[in-house]
């Protein structure tokens, strides 16, 4: 597909064009119109009513849905990890109350006001609020944030439209038939991943916040370095041996808490195993680096994590567990690690993983993983299931698993 540049995106926005913003480049990917809710028209609704045929969603971030009512439900039937969509609103006239594409306009327009607030709207309305999540595209990879995004590139209150583009006979539509939509419509196109790019080319959301010396019992060559961020209430640590501003194919190691296994030595995981052995391979370096990330239990933290402990001890798997909860099976994001490797002066590494996923999603962040390097710890009766379960339904690459009977 022939992707436009953030900048010339940026530029059509600004003209109050629509684009087309991919998830992801390829034959998979799904596409969504958008552009900043102050530019929408009438003519812009009728194009993703009758054109995308998909729903156009109102995309806010919370502190706006916050200061105009808007109100969402987050309650039992809502799964973490997707973007919270809240009642309908429409604009507080005759107009904002229509659901012609002239009514719906008039409410998306109205949400964009600098002098927008509560008494403005009513519910039930024309238009549908999607929250999109603090922090955009950094954070997490989704539509709602990367429209917010380049609503906000643009100038705009981070407030946007945007509406998924279905093929003629209501499928989703991917890869070919979007690019031809595109060109019917004549839009231009941008994926997520360009979004992110441009973001970390441009902005830091981390600052080191202290520097120390880390004897341990591998010698005293090690560094701990911490960082704060404005994308989570979080610290992280960089674990780092030598000189490595610089370095090509630097062996790196990015691992999320987990306070079970890294500190407890678990038995239900083989975590701990892996760090230790992390910082074992390093040792062997004349240079490397741990990023420690605050995400415990694939980011569902340390209570829940306990809680898929239970449900493990009924039966389920770790990733039913996960499901049983309400979340997804991994909520972690990766783009601050990449961010703080970046800060590190790290480009090109050798990744210590077994999961492929990391490698897909620091590449997404702009850095280049020349190799991976297995990370494999002989399993024992204790997490030879757990082992299985990533292997089976999380795609690790582990090849010293023997299947349990069933």
């Amino acid at each position: 597909m022939s992707l436009t540049p953030i900048e010339t995106i940026r530029e059509e926005l600004l003209k109050g064009h629509p684009i087309l913003l991919l998830d992801e480049e390829g034959d998979h990917g799904v596409g969504h119109v958008c552009m900043p809710a102050e530019k929408a028209t009438p003519e812009h609704v009728n194009l993703m009513l009758r054109h995308a045929r998909g729903v156009p969603y109102l995309v806010l971030e919370a502190a706006r849905m916050q200061q105009l009512g808007f109100h969402v439900d987050t309650g039992s039937n809502f799964l973490p990890g997707q973007d919270p969509v809240g009642a309908p609103v429409g604009a507080n006239s005759s107009l904002g109350l229509e659901v012609s594409a002239a009514g719906r306009a008039h409410t998306i327009r109205a949400a964009a006001r600098d002098d927008a607030e509560p008494g403005d709207f009513v519910t039930p309305g024309n238009v549908l609020p999607l929250q999109a999540g603090a922090g955009g595209v950094l954070v997490k990879a989704g539509a709602a944030e990367a429209a917010a995004d380049l609503a906000a590139l643009c100038g705009s209150p981070a407030v946007a439209v945007i509406c998924q583009v279905l093929n003629d006979d209501g499928s989703i539509a991917s890869g070919g038939s979007l690019k031809a939509f595109a060109d019917r419509h004549d839009l231009r196109m941008v994926s997520i991943v360009d979004l992110i790019a441009y973001r970390l080319r441009n902005e830091a959301t981390i600052r080191k916040v202290w520097e120390e010396d880390f004897p341990s019992i591998h010698g005293k060559s090690f560094k701990a370095i911490l960082y704060r961020t404005n994308l989570d209430p979080f610290e992280h640590m960089a674990l780092v041996k030598g000189e490595v501003n610089g370095r090509d194919d630097v062996v790196v190691r990015v691992h999320s808490e987990c306070l079970t296994g890294d500190v407890f030595s678990s038995e239900r995981c083989d975590c701990g195993d892996q760090l230790r052995a992390a910082i074992r391979i390093i040792d062997q370096e004349d240079c490397g680096v741990i990023v420690y990330m605050h995400q415990e239990g694939r980011g569902i933290g340390l209570t829940n994590k306990i809680k898929a402990y239970a449900l493990q001890d009924q039966g389920r798997d770790t990733v039913e567990a996960n499901l049983e909860l309400g979340f997804d099976v991994d909520l972690r994001d990766y783009g601050v690690a990449a961010e703080i490797l970046r800060h590190l002066g790290i480009q090109r590494l050798r990744l210590l993983t077994n999961n492929p996923r990391k490698i897909v999603s620091l590449e997404g962040y702009g850095l280049s993983v020349s190799r991976r390097i297995p990370l494999e710890i002989e399993p024992h009766d204790g997490n030879a299931g757990y082992l299985q379960t990533k292997r089976d339904k999380l795609g690790h690459l582990l090849t010293n698993v023997e299947d349990e009977p069933r």
